[in-house]
């Protein structure tokens, strides 16, 4: 009989699988991959602006008009309650976007509307952690994480993992995986120290 999976357990088959066919595209150990020191981070991705999603919280002030204005989050429907706007999509758009789509669309009710918007607080950053470690899951974390501290996060290497064949799979704008080594992790120095986990990367310890 087929067993219906939660929703943990199935992000989690998912995220296995992408990563999964992600190390097959790019070859098994360090065979296709690239090694943390020669990895450029696109210079498009590098300048993107933030995206608002499911988690944040946003100040949205409208000059002049307080009963307009608070501090909204975003549901997990990707959408915020505005006053006298109702429900807006805002998942996936930069503050800037949100405020000039704001500003359009109080002009029926305002003259010459000013908006800002503002992320106060960030949704958790969700990272899978799979492979050779203690505790092989999705966890969330505060921004700014890296490979050392997910892998923390995990319980460490089990006695199975090899030292030198840790990877981040990212997915977006284009398939890789990129190569570190424990030694490289645990220097507190150098490009895998600098290096930055994004939402969607899986990081996998052979």
């Amino acid at each position: 009989m087929a067993q219906r999976l939660t929703g943990g357990a199935a992000l989690l088959m998912i995220t296995i699988g992408l990563a999964s066919v992600l190390s097959t595209e790019c070859g098994s150990a360090s065979a296709g991959s690239i090694p943390i020191e020669q990895y450029k981070e696109p210079p498009n991705v590098a300048a993107k602006d933030y995206t608002i999603g499911v988690g944040d919280v946003l100040n949205i002030q409208v000059w002049d008009q307080p009963q307009m204005s608070g501090r909204m989050k975003v549901r997990t429907d990707g959408r915020i309650s505005v006053p006298f706007v109702n429900d807006v999509d805002v998942s996936g758009k930069t503050p800037g976007a949100l405020a000039a789509e704001l500003e359009a669309g109080l002009k029926s009710q305002l003259v010459n509307p000013k908006v800002t918007v503002v992320v106060e607080e960030e949704r958790p950053l969700t990272i899978s952690v799979i492979g050779e470690v203690a505790k092989p899951g999705s966890q969330s974390f505060t921004r700014e994480l890296g490979v050392a501290q997910a892998l923390a996060a995990a319980g460490g290497l089990n006695n199975f993992a090899h030292k030198d064949r840790i990877y981040v799979v990212r997915a977006t704008p284009t398939p890789v995986r990129i190569h570190f080594t424990y030694d490289q992790l645990t220097r507190q120095a150098g490009p895998a120290s600098q290096f930055k986990l994004r939402p969607g990367d899986v990081v996998v310890v052979e």
